[in-house]
């Protein structure tokens, strides 16, 4: 069974730090292409960052500058800089993976992870 799974969330100050990772576990090949979503209560899921095949990224206006994504073959990574109150959502990492049980990449969603950031 193929999935992702994140890590890295939890609670920052205003200024803060974070780095959130995103495993693919299972009969991985590699991974084609991942971005990173999120979602506050009350508001549609936005896309804050992708990376595609071929090395380009891609950031919301409200993040360029302060994160930054990135990936080695099996794992994805958010890293978040001076982050802001309104950074306060629960992130999802989704990849399109290469796997043993198909020749075209499939799409794969993580359950979330919280990143709480106070004032």
């Amino acid at each position: 069974q193929v999935q992702l799974v994140e890590s890295g969330g939890g609670l920052v100050q205003a200024g803060g730090f974070l780095r959130l990772s995103c495993v693919a576990i299972g009969d991985i090949i590699s991974i084609y292409e991942m971005a990173w979503w999120r979602q506050s209560p009350g508001k549609e899921r936005e896309l804050v960052a992708s990376l595609s095949h071929d090395g380009n990224t891609n950031y919301a206006n409200s993040v360029k500058g302060r994160f930054t994504i990135s990936r080695d073959s099996a794992t994805g990574y958010l890293q978040m800089n001076s982050l802001k109150p309104e950074d306060t959502a629960v992130y999802y990492c989704n990849a399109q993976l290469y796997t043993s049980g198909s020749s075209w990449p499939e799409d794969y969603w993580g359950p979330g992870t919280q990143v709480t950031v106070s004032s």
